[in-house]
């Protein structure tokens, strides 16, 4: 049986060389002690593996050894990716890993339970010769004077944010991921917003006092600038950089379409407003990457979605 340290298809080679090719336009080189690269994806279902090179067309899973490479060269131009809807089966997880090489590593929470959770965990994957663990990570739990619909006891997240501190020459930051609940309409995701951008500011304004960074990541399901999911998040003073907010996220969007408007993924920080700590990286560039054009060309965008994802990986680049 193929697996995915094996030398790919020739067909496959060509494409992740043109994939490698349309990387280095899109997103900044990695320099040792000069940047660092962080990015968010919301990979779709990214648990089982079919391990063949060719297309799946019956069965289950969709993703294979393809598909697999595909995510893993993207990943691959990271110091650190915050990745939402990571299953419950590790099979994706752990070939990716293999495929990136020894120097790199996860670290991931559990399954969420219950419906609501939809059976995923989060991760940060993490080069370690850029980025080390600096020993924190934690869940956030309401306390219970801190409403998000009824009793914060009786009702916690539906995806509890998972936070976890790295370092990176003489940096340390901490890094929040997260995947709002979609819920049946926007109402539903408000509280939740809200009780998070108060968390995130009280930590903020805690975890100043030992110089270190905060910034949050995921999928936040936003639907629009500034309508009332937006500024819920932004209520406490974080921040998003401009170029995030005309970038897509979905392969489904379309200019001028529904989907276009869509800011479910974001990457922000506090930057001074309101009194809060400001960030002590610099801030470079941020994007997103659109891998349609170069990979799996032939497919729809539906059967494109279950082989690599629906949403595109949004990065930011910090000066050191």
């Amino acid at each position: 049986m193929p697996n995915i340290t094996d030398a790919p298809p020739e067909f496959v080679a060509k494409e992740l060389q043109a994939l490698s090719a349309d990387l280095d336009r899109v997103i900044p080189a990695k320099k040792l002690d000069n940047n660092l690269l962080v990015a968010t994806w919301n990979i779709r279902a990214f648990g089982d593996l079919t391990e063949q090179w060719t297309q799946v067309t019956a069965g289950s899973p969709k993703r294979n050894l393809h598909a697999l490479s595909c995510i893993a060269e993207i990943v691959s131009r990271f110091d650190v990716i915050g990745i939402q809807e990571v299953r419950g089966n590790l099979k994706c997880l752990r070939d990716m890993l293999r495929a990136l090489g020894p120097h790199w590593s996860f670290v991931m929470t559990d399954v969420t339970r219950g419906d609501r959770g939809n059976n995923e965990r989060m991760a940060f994957v993490f080069d370690t010769r850029k980025v080390g663990l600096s020993g924190l990570a934690c869940e956030l739990v309401v306390p219970e004077d801190q409403d998000i619909g009824e009793n914060a006891f009786a009702r916690q997240f539906a995806r509890t944010p998972y936070a976890v501190a790295f370092k990176t020459g003489g940096q340390t930051f901490i890094l929040v991921t997260l995947h709002i609940y979609y819920g049946a309409g926007p109402e539903d995701r408000i509280k939740e917003l809200k009780a998070i951008a108060q968390w995130l500011s009280d930590w903020a304004e805690e975890e100043d006092a030992w110089d270190h960074d905060l910034i949050a990541l995921g999928d936040f399901n936003i639907d629009r600038i500034d309508d009332p999911l937006y500024r819920a998040f932004t209520s406490t003073g974080l921040f998003t950089p401009p170029e995030l907010n005309n970038v897509p996220r979905t392969i489904f969007s379309e200019p001028g379409g529904e989907d276009d408007e869509k800011f479910y993924d974001q990457i922000a920080w506090f930057a001074n407003d309101e009194g809060k700590p400001k960030l002590s990286m610099r801030y470079g560039a941020a994007g997103s990457f659109d891998f349609t054009k170069t990979v799996m060309t032939s497919l729809s965008e539906q059967s494109l979605s279950w082989r690599i994802s629906d949403h595109y990986p949004l990065w930011v680049e910090f000066l050191l």
